[in-house]
């Protein structure tokens, strides 16, 4: 009974319950938080407080969304964006699992290579939506391509955001009792890796494969742009690699991003008078993401200062029955309510440390169990909730014609084709490793 009233329960489905009846995530949040707030016995003044004070906890990663979308637009205006779509419209010849694969392998080295995150897709899909229009190709499986390439690499590859996310793993799993270095992390997630690619194939060859139809219904002027690279290009790629190379180097994403775009109007590939439009153009294609992500930070501090994490787990440990495999179903169970709420996968990894590693150390799990099961604990919900950068990033390249629903079409099909996997994979490392 106190498991039916918990106010992360109850705050959480109410969130999907709000999203799915299509109210805006951003008034879902906010709802959401308060009514988690209220159940924990909190007043309305001591709500907001905790709620605001918890915002800048993602501030960080707002600004980094803000300077991505600034860095995006410039790639816009100097017209690499355009031309990197046309020239994949070339190379698909009409097949669509060429444009889904390349599309996959963008998102892939946005997280690792090119560390523009999600910034990159409402610059890169919007030219190719009569493309994609022209082959019948479901939306939904660019939505699970594009959600693939944003979820895998950083749980597989130390790199990039995959440095970031496997490095606050490992620390947060040896500040809590089991001694954990990155290099474990990074050989025991592959098997979450396998679980994912099968989730992928699956919705592209199975689930989306037929065809569906779209309206041609314009949403910008088409500009006529050559396919040949120019010096202002090549440029912007140095400033790409550039913010890669900074953001290795001081492990902080925003500084990267600035000195990229420092090269691009300091070599004046692009004019610096232009920099207020650009500013404009980058809060235009990020601002919303980054703002839902801040919203999500103060949501998850309503939801830690309710209690009622400490709570859901205790309710739980009485059910694991001193088993390994059903303590592990359980956490992961935890895990993704947890994620699916919050929205970020990076910021429940410090929340789930504390509550799962005394109970890894308590029933013996080895380090190789525990690091997968952690991880797929963290990363579920990533993947299909309404405040994640995962669902919120395609979405916004793919509804630019207003044919593509985030519910219906991004965090639903997302939701079911990857955080199935990892659950069963990780289960599945439990039992026979």
């Amino acid at each position: 009974m106190e498991l039916l009233f918990n106010p992360i329960i109850i705050s959480v489905i109410l969130l999907c319950i709000l999203c799915l009846c299509r109210i805006n995530v951003l008034l879902a949040l906010i709802v959401s938080a308060v009514v988690a707030g209220k159940i924990a016995g909190m007043h309305a003044g001591q709500i907001m407080d905790v709620f605001i004070n918890g915002m800048g906890q993602n501030s960080e990663t707002a600004l980094s969304y803000i300077l991505l979308g600034t860095f995006a637009a410039a790639m816009a205006h100097t017209g690499l964006a355009d031309v990197l779509a046309k020239r994949i419209a070339l190379l698909i010849k009409n097949n669509k699992f060429i444009l889904l694969l390349i599309l996959t392998l963008l998102a892939c080295a946005s997280q690792n290579l090119i560390p523009v995150h999600i910034a990159f897709i409402p610059v890169i899909i919007p030219p190719l939506i009569s493309v994609m229009n022209k082959l019948k190709l479901d939306r939904r499986a660019v939505a699970c391509a594009l959600a693939f390439g944003l979820v895998t690499p950083y749980i597989v590859f130390p790199a990039g955001f995959g440095l970031i996310f496997q490095r606050l793993l490992a620390d947060n799993m040896t500040s809590n009792g089991m001694k954990v270095s990155v290099t474990d992390v990074w050989q025991s997630v592959w098997i979450l890796g396998l679980g994912l690619l099968c989730g992928l194939l699956w919705a592209v060859f199975i689930s989306y494969r037929k065809p569906r139809n779209y309206e041609n219904i314009p949403f910008r002027e088409e500009r006529r742009r050559s396919l040949r690279f120019t010096e202002s290009h090549y440029i912007t790629l140095l400033a790409a690699f550039a913010t890669l190379a900074v953001q290795l180097w001081t492990k902080s994403l925003p500084l990267g991003a600035l000195i990229g775009l420092t090269i691009i109007f300091g070599t004046r590939a692009i004019n610096p008078e232009k920099m207020d439009t650009l500013i404009n153009e980058g809060i235009g294609l990020m601002g919303y993401v980054a703002f839902v992500m801040l919203v999500a930070a103060g949501f998850a501090g309503v939801l830690k200062s309710t209690g009622g994490i400490d709570s859901l787990v205790n309710a739980f440990i009485p059910l694991m029955m001193g088993s390994k495999l059903v303590a592990s179903f359980l956490m992961l169970i935890i895990g993704l309510f947890i994620t699916i709420g919050i929205g970020t996968s990076f910021g429940t990894i410090p929340i789930l440390a504390v509550l799962f590693v005394p109970i890894f150390v308590h029933l013996g799990f080895t380090p190789f169990e525990a690091i997968v099961v952690f991880a797929s604990s963290a990363a579920l919900g990533d993947a299909g909730s309404p405040a994640s950068g995962t669902t919120l990033g395609p979405t916004a390249g793919l509804n630019v014609d207003g044919q593509h629903e985030h519910i219906k079409d991004t965090c639903i099909p997302t939701f079911l084709h990857y955080n199935i996997p990892l659950i069963l994979f990780a289960l599945l490392a439990v039992l026979i490793f």
